[in-house]
């Protein structure tokens, strides 16, 4: 942001544990995939010096996207932390992955960074789903600055991606989304593209030429001052506009001449409290080179714009009854409180937890509190154990570098911590605390899986709930009426690496096999039953015999067991065994084996032998009964209805609610909310909306987003009861 010319690598490049949260930068790259954040990540870690080449450290392996499965699938699928160092700061770049099925991995980035740097390809621009993210950023008031990449594509145009970010993400103030530099253009190419060899300073009137591999200043030529001169004039005002100097904008537009030095500390001011948000340039380094274009110049925003972990406001801690806790946050002599902000699994290490201290000091070989709450509706239990903290580390790559201890406002791993899962927060031994957990999407894509073969059986328990624990947006379901075994994901993608880290980490082998929903059985009319179970064959016997009466109840009554016995036809203490006897046959179903709901089972008459009636054969009888009056009955099947609430943009609302009517859907109605979408709320039958999660993706270019919740069971049209009836049959 200033006019250094940075000839030499920033530091070491080994990032070690810092001394002060002053000194520490975290920044966490959001953007669609394959807008180039990971290839930035790795440019800023060569220009810093981190690395001896593009994307390598020493040992030769990628200092992000390490992990053999983003080498398969060419893509980031997990929150990487890559540490670098510059002028004295440690900056811990949290890479995230483009991909929205693994938005959990985002959210956990957000959480454990102070800032965020939005990246934007020039080919590709600005999707709805990073407009998203950056409301959600706003919404916290999360400082941010944009960095265009993939300028070398042919059709790349730096001021009209500006533009359009402008558009996207400047709301009502457009002129707060503006570029610092300049890009400095070389002699056209055949195709007639000029690429981009270096930028021009707007504030300093400095030229920097990466053209050699290397920064280096000198002055602009009398060619590029009209443009630099325009522009200058714009970024002056729009840093100006949001100067807590109030009188600086009537000074200036009187026609003082306003130091650049000050427009240069109004500026890291306003970036700092996320009210003006720079547009810069950025490109890997060439083969050979030492610096990539604009890495420089991000490096400086980063360690002189980004706030320090000071000035986060810390999210709400608690004791683990839930008793407010006053801290003050980002002391290193405070109290522990830190987070897990990540939990993966290395074949020879075991657990490894990624950790963001936001209070006190964490150290090696250090006992702590572990507390784990709020979790359970996702197959997490609630838990509060001490442990002991095994080696700290800061990672690199597949490295990971020890450390003795990790101040506030830092971030680090934690080598075999047992039971911490992500969202756990980690205390002192002896002042346990809780933070409030961080807002996770609702896994709504469902896979059911059986495990392939017996020694994988044995397995599957202990593999899914290790995966759980390193991924809480997946929920893990034990189904007990269609008795599956579910896996909630985000989508298909999730769902691929869900299974593919159930294969190679776990060595668990699963098919996966169609998803049922809970369907019920009612009686469709008034029928009776009669159950007779007699038997005799030498020695004690068996003897009971009751009549019922059946009769439809309305949806949510469940079942209702009346006695209308007179005259003791039934002994009084063999009444309870028949209704245990209708309940345990309702339970398993009486037409296609679904649970029987909401009907009135009256006990009419039977009969009874001194000798041989017992509560099992009253059991029996009862369960016989129902049975008749079901097979005399019309039975029919229920199917859960889910209450959705879809949030589209304006523009795809005609097709969401077009495409819930084909699902059996009836719109309920829609409401207008801000950033121009629509909620719409609807009802649709739960066995319609079983891949709606990626349906709907398609269907609005992933900028809408769902929700469902259960709310009733009603009958299903004949002619889909009748096909499915059908499909069972088949497949048995």
């Amino acid at each position: 942001m200033g006019d250094k010319a940075h000839t030499h690598p920033g530091a070491a490049g080994r990032a070690t544990a810092a001394d002060h949260p002053a000194s520490v930068r975290n920044v966490v790259l959001v953007g669609h995939s394959g807008s180039g954040k990971t290839t930035l990540v790795e440019a800023l870690a060569l220009t810093a010096g981190a690395v001896n080449r593009a994307g390598r450290v020493e040992d030769g392996g990628c200092v992000s996207d390490y992990d053999d499965m983003e080498h398969r699938q060419q893509r980031s699928v997990q929150l990487s932390l890559v540490p670098v160092e510059w002028d004295g700061i440690k900056i811990n770049l949290l890479d995230t992955p483009g991909y929205a099925d693994f938005v959990g991995e985002l959210r956990a980035g957000l959480r454990a960074a102070d800032a965020a740097l939005f990246v934007v390809s020039a080919s590709d621009g600005v999707d709805g789903s990073t407009r998203m993210i950056w409301e959600e950023c706003a919404a916290v008031g999360m400082p941010r600055a944009i960095v265009i990449t993939h300028l070398e594509a042919a059709r790349a145009d730096f001021e009209e991606m500006t533009r359009i970010c402008a558009e996207a993400f400047g709301g009502d103030d457009p002129d707060a989304v503006l570029p610092l530099y300049l890009p400095l253009h070389g002699p056209p190419a055949p195709d007639g593209h000029a690429p981009v060899t270096g930028l021009v300073g707007l504030l300093t009137r400095k030229l920097f030429d990466y053209a050699s591999g290397e920064r280096v200043a000198s002055e602009p030529g009398e060619a590029e001052l009209p443009q630099l001169d325009e522009a200058r004039s714009m970024l002056i005002e729009g840093i100006i506009s949001e100067s807590e100097d109030e009188t600086l904008m009537e000074r200036y537009l009187g026609g003082e001449q306003v130091d650049v030095k000050t427009l240069i500390e109004d500026l890291e001011r306003a970036v700092a409290r996320g009210v003006f948000f720079p547009v810069l340039a950025a490109a890997p380094a060439a083969d050979g080179a030492r610096q990539g274009l604009g890495t420089v110049e991000l490096l400086e925003l980063i360690t002189r714009g980004f706030p320090t972990p000071l000035e986060r406001a810390a999210p709400r801690v608690t004791t683990p009854e839930g008793a407010g806790r006053e801290l003050r946050m980002c002391d290193p002599e405070e109290s522990l409180v830190a987070e897990v902000v990540k939990t993966s699994s290395d074949p020879y290490v075991g657990r490894i937890s990624m950790v963001r201290v936001f209070s006190g000091t964490l150290r090696a070989d250090q006992t702590v509190h572990v507390s784990g709450h709020g979790m359970t509706d996702r197959g997490h239990e609630d838990h509060d154990v001490d442990e002991r903290i095994g080696a700290l580390s800061t990672p690199f790559g597949k490295q990971q570098r020890p450390v003795s201890h990790v101040i506030a406002g830092d971030l680090a791993c934690v080598a075999k911590l047992s039971r911490a899962e992500t969202g756990d927060t980690l205390s002192a031994k002896d002042d346990p605390l809780l933070m409030a957990p961080w807002q996770m999407p609702d896994p709504l894509l469902p896979l059911a899986i059986e495990a392939h073969s017996k020694p994988d059986e044995d397995k599957l328990s202990q593999g899914l709930a290790r995966l759980v624990a390193e991924d809480p947006t997946m929920r893990l379901e034990h189904n007990q009426d269609t008795h599956q075994v579910v896996l909630w994901c985000l989508g298909e993608a999730h769902a691929d690496v869900a299974l593919e880290r159930l294969r190679s980490r776990y060595g668990v082998q699963v098919d996966v096999v169609p998803h049922r929903v809970s369907l019920r059985e009612t009686f469709g009319g008034r029928a009776v039953g009669r159950g007779r179970h007699v038997k005799q064959s030498g020695g004690h016997g068996q003897y009971a015999i009751c009549e019922i009466e059946v009769e439809p109840l309305p949806g949510g009554s469940g079942i209702e067991f009346v006695d209308k016995v007179v005259g003791g036809a039934v002994p009084r203490q063999f009444i309870p065994s028949v209704e245990k006897g209708v309940r345990t046959q309702a339970a398993k179903g009486v037409a296609a084996g679904h649970p029987l709901i909401d009907v009135r089972v009256t006990l009419l008459d039977g009969k009874a032998h001194s000798v041989d009636s017992s509560d099992a054969a009253f059991q029996t009888a009862g369960a016989l009964a129902l049975r008749e009056a079901a097979a005399e009955a019309r039975i029919h099947l229920l199917e859960p209805v889910a209450e959705v609430s879809v949030l589209v943009g304006d523009d795809y609302v005609g097709a969401v609610m077009s495409d819930l009517s084909g699902r059996r859907g009836k719109v309920l109605g829609t409401e207008q909310t801000s950033g121009g979408r629509t909620l719409i709320r609807a009802e649709v039958p739960e066995i319609e909306i079983g891949r709606y999660a990626v349906d709907l993706r398609s269907l609005s270019h992933g900028t809408a987003r769902f929700d469902r919740r259960y709310a009733r069971h009603e009958p299903m049209p004949a002619q889909v009861a009748d096909r499915l009836r059908e499909e069972v049959r088949v497949a048995s």
